[in-house]
């Protein structure tokens, strides 16, 4: 499925001032990232809050964004839970929507073993027509999802691809090795994406691609061409970025950088927080060096 793009941005969700959904700034946002580089964009992802967005909220920002991009991107559902049954359910209801994909995260606290992961997406790729894109993310999930595993849940047709955010590059140079031919590695943090790049991966689901989506495509664009020395600059000149992007739990640095630019996102659901002053000022200043893609209107 390479036809879902090297550069895929994970969006944020924005809110209103009330703390509700903002529904019609999703649409907005989403067509900002398409014009800034983007070849899709993930939904309700780890960037879009999905630990406090309700499924209602979730199904309707699936069928609000896909009706604005229409046939221009891609749309990625985030469909992923800790419950098999409800992941499942929730992927039915996003292939009904009419979204290109469903990304889905490694379940989070119940801590499964490699079997009980290998049979929870085998369960929900097997109820759907969707394209499934597993998510391996043990920073978040605490359960790491095994290369062995990757690579026998790659023999399933409509299993992809993976999210690869582990950081663990040894792993993730066996997966590309092992998994079958038109199975896409993408990396799932914006610091690896040019060493994965080297090793065979595809491309990137971004968070710096809200701001510098153009940049990050040249980079793959520039890196996929042969001319690496090239690559190798823009990764080098966006690291400090990147690095502010992260200094505390993410979306918080994302959501701050992109209402200082301009394009209002509203705030945080509990129990994530505004970023406090010395990390809103880190990102200020990091933001003077660059070139900001996003169209801000």
């Amino acid at each position: 499925m390479k036809e879902l793009g090297r550069l895929i941005t994970a969006m944020v969700t924005p809110f209103k001032k009330d703390g509700t959904v903002d529904y019609a700034q999703a649409q907005k946002l989403a067509l900002g990232l398409l014009d800034s580089g983007s070849d899709g964009l993930v939904v309700v992802g780890t960037t879009g809050e999905s630990p406090t967005v309700t499924w209602e909220e979730e199904h309707a920002l699936f069928a609000a964004v896909k009706s604005a991009v229409g046939n221009r991107g891609k749309v990625i559902a985030g469909t992923g839970a800790n419950s098999t049954q409800e992941a499942l359910e929730n992927t039915l209801k996003a292939e009904k929507i009419g979204v290109d994909a469903c990304l889905l995260v490694v379940p989070y606290y119940n801590k499964p073993t490699q079997e009980g992961l290998y049979l929870h997406f085998k369960t929900i790729a097997e109820a759907t027509n969707l394209p499934c894109i597993l998510y391996n993310v043990p920073s978040r999930t605490i359960t790491h999802m095994s290369p062995e595993t990757v690579i026998r849940l790659s023999q399933i047709p409509n299993i992809v691809g993976v999210k690869e955010a582990s950081g663990k590059l040894d792993d993730i140079a066996q997966i590309i090795n092992n998994v079958r031919p038109d199975f896409t590695v993408w990396s799932g943090n914006d610091s690896d994406t040019l060493p994965m790049l080297a090793m065979g991966a595809y491309g990137v689901i971004s968070v710096a691609s809200h701001i510098v989506g153009k940049q990050i495509k040249e980079m793959i664009t520039r890196f996929v061409s042969g001319n690496t020395d090239n690559a190798a600059a823009i990764h080098r000149h966006l690291t400090p970025l990147i690095r502010s992007l992260f200094v505390v739990s993410n979306p918080i640095p994302i959501k701050y950088a992109l209402n200082y630019l301009g394009f209002e996102v509203g705030g945080l659901r509990l129990p994530m927080t505004e970023a406090d002053e010395k990390t809103a000022a880190l990102i200020r200043e990091s933001l003077k060096g660059y070139t900001i893609d996003l169209p801000i209107k």
